[in-house]
């Protein structure tokens, strides 16, 4: 009966592991909250916006520097240029890594062969415009497309409230893209994720990101 005991035991071990490595986990290590850039694109010529970023984690790059506390006040037009003591800029830019973690309970895994037209697809989804997904995936396509599969999934809650970003005056529209991905090279079972399709109004902020985690 002993050895029938940790025979079960050593089976149940194994399954578990096999588990493990065809469904998606609730968390995922930490990695560096890469190329955050934020757009701003008011009504008017010349208004002045100021973005101020309460970040859950440490800062490690930031172009320009804040010139107040967590905030970069700046002038920006309609056509997004972004003035910021007399140097130009087409959007605000920060790395970090976080002191909280990403969950996967609900995304996506994809072939990395098929990783640009699902990008473009649910970048659009979530309001992107066309140059704004060009720039998503100049940065981010060489990491994923040579890769198996991709686990994807698009952060909110968990984003917005670790890296809270605060914009004067309030925008109409507030559009924050944030990606959690990791590569894999088996297909992996994972729930799928419903997205928000903001409509693009007014004075209309625009931020987009993600983290390889590991």
């Amino acid at each position: 009966m002993k050895s029938k005991g940790i025979v079960g035991l050593v089976l149940s071990v194994a399954m578990m592991a096999m588990v493990g490595c065809s469904t998606a986990g609730s968390n995922a290590d930490v990695g560096t909250d890469l190329k955050p850039v934020i757009y701003l694109y008011p009504q008017e010529e010349n208004t002045e916006i100021s973005v101020r970023l309460d970040y859950n984690g440490d800062i490690t790059e930031l172009i320009p520097e804040f010139n107040s506390e967590n905030t970069w006040t700046v002038t920006a037009n309609p056509d997004g240029q972004i003035t910021f003591e007399g140097q130009q800029y087409d959007y605000l830019f920060w790395e970090g890594v976080p002191k909280y973690e990403y969950d996967f309970f609900t995304g996506y895994c994809v072939k990395g062969s098929e990783t640009e037209g699902f990008l473009r697809d649910k970048l659009s989804e979530q309001g992107l415009n066309e140059a704004e997904i060009n720039e998503f995936l100049r940065f981010w396509l060489p990491d994923m497309e040579g890769n198996p599969y991709n686990i994807i999934s698009f952060q909110d809650r968990t984003y917005r409230k670790g890296a809270q970003l605060t914009v004067t005056p309030q925008p109409d529209t507030m559009i924050r893209v944030f990606m959690a991905w990791y590569p894999s090279d088996v297909s992996v079972k994972i729930n799928p994720q419903i997205l928000d399709s903001p409509s693009r109004q007014g004075f209309t902020v625009v931020e987009w990101g993600g983290n390889r985690v590991y």
